[in-house]
Formats: C-alpha cells, structure tokens, sequence
C-alpha cells in the first residue's frame, strides 16, 4: 500500500488484506536500518486476526521516498502524519528498538492518537559508540557487521530462522545491506540523542507492553524492566534465549504476547 504523508511517498506492507480504518489499526516501527520486512510474520497474524495493519517502510528506508528523519521526535511527528494519511483516527503502535523509542514518544507527546503501545528491544537510554555512529555515517560496511552480530542472541548465530534454508544473521545482512549510504548513521544517531525516554514513559496514558530478550545485550532486559516500571499501566514478557531481534529470534513468542495485549481472536 502507497501513502503520501508530508508529500513524500509512503510503503506500508498490510499484512495480506487491504487496510480498512473502520477496522481497528496498528502499525509497526521498524529499528534502525531495517524496513517493514522484519515484521512479516506479525504482520500477516494481526491483518488476519482482527487488526488493520501498517506495516510501514519509515522515509528513506525500503520503499518509502524521502531523506531519513534525524530525530526521534521528527518521526514520533510523522506517525501522527502517517495515521492522518491513512484516515486513522487513533491506533495501537508496535515499534522495535529505534521504532520502539518512536512509538513511545509518539503516545507519550500525541496520546490522544495512540490506543496502546508495544515495545520491543526497548531501553530508557539506546546510547551509541562513537566509532560505530561514524562508519555508520560513513557507509563502512563494518557498521552492518557490528549491528547484525551484536543485534541476535545465541539462536541468531547458528541459523535461528523459523524457515527451512534461511539464516537470520545472513538475512539480516542482506537487509542492512539494501539501505542507502549514510542512512544507517541518521538513525543511530537519532537513537543516541534521544534522552526523554524516562520522561515520555512517565507521560504514558495508555497501556504499554514490554517484550524484551533475556540475551539482548544492545537494550538489556534489566534496562527494559526499569523503563516499564516509569509506565502507570505496563506488562512486561522476557522471551528466553532470545536477543534484540525479538520479533525474528521468537516470532511466535512475540506474536502470542501482541495477541494476548491486543486481545485478538486466536481463531
């Protein structure tokens, strides 16, 4: 599904059935450097359980138009435009590491268009090093290497990967390595500026989940669980075994939490 939101084109993946407002919404903020396809599994569970579904490409990523936005409020913003864009009035967000950071200052600035809100691989703080937000910046593709390796728990560097003949690390790669140049760089470092999180979890107003890897070691789980604990109305599913990559490591672990939050029909 194409949108324009801001005058820029917009890929939202749907999840298999055609988006309907009327329907209620979710949408999925991909991390750093990715796109909507690390969400396919999720996406497809919730479009056929009951959700509409955004799966979105975020500017400059995928293939969605535009320049990447250098803040995590810009983006928190852009939400807001997507879901007008989309003639959502309000809806659930789902976001993962950097896209979790988005989601949570979206509800926490914007609560009145957000219903609940889902965190994945999620921590107050998401500092950088300074050497990798340069090759970043730079394009070196050490820069991949380092966020891919670091990003997957025990399962990730032995295949990991629920489809026969797949590997998740090598699939991971193969993602990062389709963003353009220097894209990578704005998003790690929007992820290191962004020093609110305390203060946009302490603002929540809508129920929040917390799905975290007991393996993650770029958000550690501790540092998960002492976000949830600013939240008035948190959940918190440590998923065993399992690293940043939450929703590629244990996808039905995360689907099954999603489930459960949202309330879905298992049918």
């Amino acid at each position: 599904m194409e949108l324009t939101v801001n005058g820029q084109t917009v890929f939202a993946h749907t999840g298999g059935r055609a988006f309907d407002p009327a329907r209620p919404p979710v949408v999925l903020i991909h991390g750093a450097g990715m796109d909507h396809t690390v969400w396919s599994l999720q996406s497809r569970f919730l479009a056929h359980h009951g959700r509409s579904v955004l799966a979105v490409d975020l500017p400059g990523h995928g293939r969605s138009a535009g320049e990447p936005l250098p803040s995590i409020e810009a983006l928190a913003d852009w939400v807001v435009a997507l879901l007008d864009a989309a003639g959502a009035g309000t809806a659930a967000l789902v976001g993962h590491s950097m896209g979790a950071l988005v989601a949570l200052d979206t509800a926490a600035r914007h609560g009145g268009r957000v219903e609940a809100v889902a965190l994945l691989g999620v921590a107050e703080r998401m500092p950088v090093h300074p050497d990798l937000l340069a090759m970043a910046r730079d394009g070196d593709p050490v820069a991949i290497e380092l966020v891919v390796g670091w990003g997957h728990g025990p399962r990730g560097h032995v295949g990991g990967c629920r489809a026969p003949g797949l590997s998740l690390i090598p699939g991971g790669r193969r993602l990062m390595g389709t963003v353009r140049p220097g894209v990578l760089g704005v998003d790690l470092a929007a992820c290191n500026a962004f020093t609110r999180g305390a203060e946009a979890a302490e603002a929540l107003s809508c129920p929040a989940l917390f799905v975290l890897g007991s393996a993650d070691r770029m958000t550690p789980a501790k540092a998960g669980r002492a976000l949830a604990a600013r939240v008035r109305d948190a959940r918190s599913v440590l998923l065993p075994a399992t690293g940043h990559m939450v929703m590629t490591e244990a996808p039905d672990a995360t689907i099954d939490a999603l489930a459960d939050f949202l309330r879905l029909r298992r049918d």
